[in-house]
């Protein structure tokens, strides 16, 4: 979508503005602000259950200029507290002043009863010359953002002064006009918004496609017409007859990882990290964390080819037991004390298959049904050792992981793509917003049903949903 030019600009005399339209004026918002406050402190301990809303920073998103209600606190305002004057009325604009500097809100016309938080500043304007949509506009454009992250301070805490909100420079158009590109805004980064939910709609299809995909192989084979039988175990149910099914106690051996000072770490040997193995199917053969450890260290701790290394301990049960796989000798090496390595005797599991197997969302849900939680959440090596494992033939386990290759692969492209489509829309929504509050575009001849900018992302789109929704998970891409 292309946009023409104001027919005249000139210098606004702000260097990192430039040029803006000619018959647009520039000014601070306090010049047409009715009352500028932030919250009350100490409130927190009147929370309750049944109380007014209470506005946060977590409230005010970093890329709408809308609230979000979506996790809402609320308070019992005390009598006779500074609650009136911390009270949102419909039309008012909400800052961040303490974190996620540039994260705007206007407040709107079906608010409940609701009071903002100390680290909130709530803007009411008079609205003679600026809009409240209008001002959430520039603050949300890089223009805005840029200002009140250079005005922030605090050292580690960033914050904002109500002066620096008050002295927020804006530009100001006549309000039909505000109006005018406010409603283009509206409606354009709408559009956009809901292209992006459409593709975080797909990566999660497409994850559940992949999961899907391989669970169903490594629990029952390529061959659709192959005999099955009961394997005994609730959560594989059948599996191909001529495979065995063993306890993991029966295909290998168990070693939790190395325990040693903090003083001993940044400097020595290679250190795989339980991050080495919660972020990756395939381990790190150039693990970034190193180890003073010793030849003993190396030999007990050694991590081989078709080792699989679980991750043991986490603060909650959905971290426990991902797994990554080892597909390369890593000399001199030791592994975290938050992991467990699993050594395979030697010809009973092929390393690329384990890499599916062991990362599967079957397995994934038997450790999540098994887990005990006391205070952190562990997984011991005795639920580790009697976890069932189908065995097909090693040949047969070879052609299985080289079929989930290809699928995989596939995916994982089409995931790229969505994501990177995702980049793109917002990249895209930030570059429109800024353009339109700055008056490089005049959109004041826009009319709603110009499309033609997203229809490549559209199409994509389109694909990658034919994909997801046009074959089952068994069938090959």
């Amino acid at each position: 979508m292309s946009f023409p030019k104001y027919p005249e600009y000139k210098d606004s005399c702000v260097e990192w503005l430039g040029e803006v339209p000619a018959h647009w004026d520039i000014f601070p918002i306090k010049r047409d602000l009715e009352l500028l406050t932030s919250g009350s402190r100490g409130w927190a301990s009147h929370y309750a259950d049944d109380g007014a809303a209470f506005i946060r920073i977590g409230n005010l998103t970093r890329d709408h200029i809308h609230l979000d209600l979506a996790d809402l606190q609320r308070v019992n305002v005390p009598v006779g507290s500074e609650g009136e004057r911390t009270k949102v009325k419909p039309g008012d604009v909400l800052f961040s002043i303490t974190a996620y500097l540039g994260s705007v809100a206007v407040v709107s016309d079906d608010i409940e009863t609701a009071y903002v938080s100390q680290h909130v500043a709530l803007a009411r304007l008079f609205k003679k010359r600026l809009l409240p949509g209008w001002v959430a506009y520039v603050t949300l454009s890089d223009v805005g953002k840029n200002y009140l992250s250079s005005q922030g301070y605090g050292g580690t805490k960033i914050q904002l002064s109500l002066e620096d909100v008050a002295d927020l420079l804006v530009t100001a158009p006549p309000l039909c006009e505000q109006a005018s590109i406010t409603s283009f805004l509206d409606h354009e980064t709408a559009r956009i918004d809901a292209l992006i939910e459409e593709q975080k709609r797909l990566i999660e299809l497409l994850k559940e496609k992949r999961q899907a995909v391989i669970s169903h192989a490594v629990t029952k084979g390529l061959d659709p017409d192959v005999p099955m039988k009961d394997s005994g175990v609730e959560w594989l149910g059948e599996v191909p007859a001529h495979w065995e099914v063993k306890p993991l106690r029966h295909l290998g051996e168990c070693q939790n990882g190395i325990n040693i000072g903090a003083d001993a770490f940044g400097s020595g040997f290679p250190f795989v990290s339980y991050g080495d193995v919660y972020r990756n199917e395939l381990l790190p053969t150039n693990p970034t964390g190193l180890v003073q450890s010793s030849v003993e260290d190396h030999e007990r701790y050694s991590i081989k080819k078709g080792d699989v290394l679980f991750t043991r301990t986490s603060e909650t049960v959905e971290e426990i037991g991902f797994s990554s796989t080892c597909f390369q000798d890593i000399p001199s090496a030791t592994f975290a004390g938050f992991l467990i390595r699993f050594r395979p005797d030697e010809g009973v599991l092929s390393p690329s298959f384990s890499r599916y197997f062991f990362g599967s969302q079957r397995l994934r849900e038997f450790f999540v049904k098994e887990m005990e939680i006391v205070t952190r959440a562990s997984l011991g090596q005795d639920l580790l050792k009697r976890m069932s494992v189908p065995i097909a033939p090693i040949e047969e386990q070879a052609r299985t992981a080289q079929h989930l290759d290809t699928i995989t692969q596939k995916i994982d492209s089409l995931l790229d793509q969505a994501r990177a489509a995702i980049k793109l829309l917002a990249e895209r929504r930030s570059a429109l917003i800024s353009a339109a509050v700055t008056g490089k575009i005049d959109v004041r001849g826009w009319q709603a049903g110009q499309h033609a900018e997203q229809a490549e992302v559209l199409l994509a789109a389109e694909e990658r949903a034919a994909y997801v929704y046009g074959k089952e998970p068994s069938d090959e891409v």
